[in-house]
């Protein structure tokens, strides 16, 4: 039978979602799970491979086993295997031919920056701290600027194959108090482009970078005319839409 669930993991303490060589992973942990609970070696396929240090609410995965108790009992049994960093939700039976990667229609991340003059401790995992105030006015029109279908190679490089042409969707910032959360959703990413398009996007925010200087570091389809990559633990996968 094949299933499906979504998963929710802090990523701080892993390698990435992708199985490694070396050094603990989602995908490790949880094929790891299914087989304490099934005594079975499975193959998990997930929706995103997300980085070492970046999170997911979101994260679709699928599996095929032998399980004759149902799904919550899988579930609850899953859970109880896994490290407290990760949880697998809302399981249920896969259609025929559902993958969650080759399914899915888009994604969505999140990206949190904090600017508090005092860094705070708790947010060191969850959010890029940034000293100083930021102008959310340019960084949203920098972030218009890359709705619709757009070649992205000054922001990331292909996971596979050449072509570095992606179509977002959203693209916005909102502000409250001092947390700053970019909202991102595109039928697919390049590698580390979420990151990379924050990191620009900050310097717009703090005036150092014009719109214009924005756009045409994008026309430019060159990596080096990005600036600094956003650290991973500002990212989470939040949705999968199919």
């Amino acid at each position: 039978m094949g299933y499906r669930a979504l998963v929710e993991y802090d990523g701080t303490a892993y390698q990435g979602f992708q199985r490694q060589r070396r050094g603990l992973t989602i995908q490790g942990q949880l094929e790891s799970a299914i087989e304490a609970v099934t005594r079975q070696a499975v193959n998990v396929s997930g929706a995103g491979r997300t980085d070492s240090g970046v999170h997911a609410k979101g994260q679709v995965i699928a599996f095929e086993v032998s399980w004759r108790h149902g799904c919550r009992a899988l579930e609850r049994a899953l859970n109880a295997n896994l490290p407290e960093d990760i949880a697998v939700r809302d399981l249920d039976e896969a259609a025929a031919g559902f993958h969650p990667r080759f399914s899915a229609r888009s994604r969505a991340y999140e990206y949190t920056i904090y600017t508090s003059p005092v860094r705070q401790p708790l947010q060191r995992f969850r959010a890029w701290y940034v000293p100083r105030p930021m102008d959310l006015t340019p960084m949203n029109q920098a972030a218009e600027a890359i709705v619709g279908r757009h070649d992205f190679a000054t922001f990331g490089q292909p996971p596979q194959g050449d072509s570095t042409e992606r179509e977002i969707f959203v693209a916005k910032w909102r502000q409250i108090e001092e947390v700053l959360t970019f909202e991102i959703e595109a039928n697919a990413f390049l590698y580390r482009m979420v990151r990379s398009l924050v990191g620009s996007m900050k310097l717009v925010g703090e005036g150092r970078w014009t719109v214009t200087d924005f756009v045409a570091a994008l026309a430019k389809r060159d990596r080096s005319q990005a600036a600094q990559t956003a650290p991973p633990q500002g990212l989470c996968l939040t949705a999968v839409y199919y």
